[in-house]
């Protein structure tokens, strides 16, 4: 039966087969992110100036300025990791694939988890820095004005921080690396049987 009408979904078929389908808009989301984590200090600091940061005393408006200074460069570094990996994850599968969602999946979890690891590295250590060594109680004010409501910065943030951000990105790149293992082997198989 080859007849036009039991295969005119053939091309929307194969290109669903070959991956496209999922690499494309993947790097399309990858891009996304990228520009959300331009707008992030933007924002930050129109909700800080919308909450009157610069009403309060000399030595709160410098540490905001300091932890927003970080924050910009977490978005920074998170930005380029998205910019990047865009255009890798393009790669990440080959024509005659069997096996093409997995790898691009992997590759978003182990982006999702750099990202995250090195946003929670920098904001939570030089964050943790900044109130420590000039705001002391005022602090929490800090954390509430920049949208970063997770109990505060101290000493213990310090040192867990980045611990937890490193734990974060090997964690997921021991997932999306077993992930594309798996996938590898499969295609590798079907390939020579």
């Amino acid at each position: 039966m080859k007849s036009f009408i039991f295969t005119f979904a053939r091309p929307y078929l194969d290109w669903i087969d070959s991956g496209h389908l999922f690499r494309k808009p993947f790097a399309w989301l990858y891009t996304l992110y990228a520009v959300i984590f331009i707008l992030i200090p933007i924002f930050s600091l129109i909700g800080a100036i919308a909450g009157s940061i610069f009403d309060m005393p000399a030595k709160t408006i410098v540490g905001f300025l300091l932890i927003w200074l970080v924050i910009c460069l977490a978005s920074w570094i998170c930005f380029q990791i998205w910019w990047d990996r865009r255009q890798k994850v393009l790669g990440t599968s080959s024509e005659g694939d069997d096996f093409v969602a997995t790898p691009v999946f992997s590759h978003y979890i182990q982006t999702l988890g750099e990202t995250i690891g090195t946003w929670i590295a920098i904001v939570g250590f030089f964050g943790s820095l900044v109130s420590a060594i000039l705001l002391g109680s005022d602090a929490q004010y800090i954390a509430y004005k920049l949208g970063l409501n997770f109990g505060g910065f101290g000493l213990a943030s310090m040192i867990i921080s980045p611990i937890i951000g490193f734990l974060i990105i090997v964690f997921t790149r021991f997932l999306a690396e077993q992930a594309r293992a798996l996938s590898s082997i499969a295609n590798n198989t079907s390939k020579t049987n």
